[in-house]
């Protein structure tokens, strides 16, 4: 298994090339950029990918793609197994150029483990040459999964959306965040979804999902934090988490180190 910290990935030679990589609870990657994108898959564990754009939550068995040249940073919250895959852009023009969590399928799953062992540089027509031929194939037509939370360039609304981050209450109104910033509602629901391209709604069950995560990676038992995030019952959290995340919360937990 190549073991490569991440900002030392771009030493290694070749215009696709796989690091695995193991990072313990809490674990930060500091603020780095990469002249190849990444795809950053979790194995096992969740993390936080953070941008200037916003942050996304990678959850077990999904990655998040890292477009050439954007600066990123990267925290775990439980125990992490990763797996990277760095590709020069010009390998193929279709390869997405945003930051997305995307949903690796079985055949991707069992590609990326295979890629750590694969020798570097690697000879054209050759295994190791096939196998990442066809993960670049599989990160163009996979699906994205709505697991990020943009923010505003404006920077009172970017620091009032940070204050709800660290403490969601599913008790605060549209009116509330408008009589804080001082706007009116119209001016601050064109604002927010011309700066974040969603609605302040959409945005807020998304920062429910943020906060419930590391709770659940935690081991918060699902009843209560479901009260907490405002729900009126576990279910109704349960069919919101999996329609956002495509797992139920139990098979979430199942999936974590830290609840094994």
């Amino acid at each position: 298994m190549r073991n490569v910290h991440a900002t030392k990935a771009d030493t290694l030679p070749g215009r696709i090339v796989a690091t695995a990589n193991e990072y313990s609870v809490n674990h930060r990657v500091h603020r780095h950029r990469h002249r190849r994108s990444q795809l950053l898959y979790a194995a096992t564990g969740t993390m936080i990918v953070g941008t200037e754009a916003g942050r996304w939550i990678v959850p077990p068995e999904r990655a998040v793609w890292v477009p050439a040249g954007m600066q990123h940073e990267v925290k775990s919250l439980v125990h992490v197994s990763t797996r990277s895959l760095y590709v020069d852009p010009a390998v193929d023009p279709a390869l997405p150029v945003d930051c997305r969590v995307i949903a690796i399928s079985p055949l991707m799953r069992e590609l990326l483990l295979e890629t750590a062992d694969l020798p570097l540089p690697y000879e054209p027509g050759s295994r190791a040459d096939a196998i990442f031929s066809l993960l670049v194939h599989e990160i163009v037509r996979a699906p994205v999964l709505p697991l990020d939370i943009p923010m505003p360039a404006d920077a009172r609304i970017a620091a009032r959306c940070r204050a709800y981050l660290r403490r969601p209450s599913p008790h605060e109104t549209i009116d509330d965040w408008c009589r804080d910033l001082d706007l009116s509602r119209r001016t601050f629901t064109r604002r927010f979804r011309a700066e974040t391209g969603v609605s302040f709604a959409n945005w807020c069950r998304q920062a429910a999902i943020f906060a419930a995560l590391p709770r659940l990676a935690a081991g918060d038992a699902i009843t209560p934090l479901a009260f907490d995030l405002g729900y009126d019952s576990a279910s109704a959290f349960t069919t919101m988490f999996k329609r956002v995340v495509g797992v139920p919360p139990s098979r979430y937990l199942a999936q974590s180190p830290s609840t094994s």
